[in-house]
């Protein structure tokens, strides 16, 4: 099975489709990745699977690829027992957590933004405008910099997860420039898609990061390393403090109006 660990995921997953619905069954969401060079091994080693968990991944894979042989697992690897364990965030793995939290809210928005284009266009195009802001100023500038700038300097740039995530970054910036581009063009229906597709994007993306990315850099960050970054993030906040708090009020006031609007029409 040590030539099984060592294929890339996308090549195996196009050869014996099952594998794919295997990973999913363990919470493992390979097969949606536009990346997919990331070899099954270190799948296993980011997701933090118990030994249990493991062998027993690897005996179904096996059934797949290699039915009717016996799987022995590399002793290296035989060094995990249990469930993982619950996660329990650094400092500045909190704050980053903490930001997905207000882009998560604005992201539930999309659908009532989305219906607010063909009932009022003169105040949905400034709707729009306002959501590409905060997109742009907050989840992209002060965010997603955190990560590209601080966060990933600290790993080798040639990690497939992080080639993972900075794609769906780039996936995410493509579909705000189309919403700006379908603006001009008064396209609605091309905004309306894009919308939902940075909104589908963002939110793989996040559950990635949240559930993957993030307990997996806290295991490999040194508590100087931890201390370093949370210092550097703080420097990011203080620079766009009065932003988290025009963002964090923008997110709350269209809640706030979406809400009451629901409620209006529900009488």
């Amino acid at each position: 099975m040590e030539r099984v660990f060592r294929t890339p995921i996308k090549e195996m997953i196009d050869r014996f489709p099952q594998v794919g619905a295997i990973l999913e069954d363990y919470g493992i969401g390979c097969v949606p990745c536009s990346v997919g060079t990331c070899l099954l091994s270190d799948i296993v080693e980011i997701h933090n699977l118990s030994t249990e968990y493991e062998e027993a991944l690897m005996m179904r894979i096996a059934s797949v690829v290699a039915p009717g042989r016996t799987v022995r697992l590399p002793e290296a690897r035989k060094s995990r027992s249990g469930q993982p364990r619950k996660v329990t965030w650094s400092p500045p793995m909190k704050r980053l957590v903490d930001e997905h939290k207000l882009i998560k809210r604005f992201i539930a928005l999309v659908p009532a933004i989305a219906g607010r284009l063909g009932v009022e266009p003169t105040a949905g195009r400034k709707l729009i405008l306002d959501g590409v802001d905060f997109i742009r100023s907050y989840a992209d500038r002060t965010h997603h910099a955190k990560e590209e700038d601080i966060l990933f300097a600290y790993f080798d740039p040639g990690l497939d997860i992080l080639k993972a995530m900075l794609e769906d970054h780039r996936r995410g910036r493509a579909h705000v420039k189309e919403i700006l581009d379908d603006l001009e063009r008064r396209d609605f229906g091309g905004i309306v898609e894009n919308l939902y597709g940075y909104a589908g994007v963002l939110t793989e993306h996040i559950k990635k990061e949240d559930e993957i990315l993030y307990p997996w850099i806290d295991r490999n960050l040194s508590t100087r390393q931890v201390g370093e970054m949370f210092a550097r993030f703080r420097e990011v906040d203080e620079r766009f403090h009065e932003a988290q708090e025009k963002y964090e009020s923008f997110v709350g006031t269209l809640e706030k109006t979406f809400l009451a609007q629901s409620a209006e029409g529900s009488r």
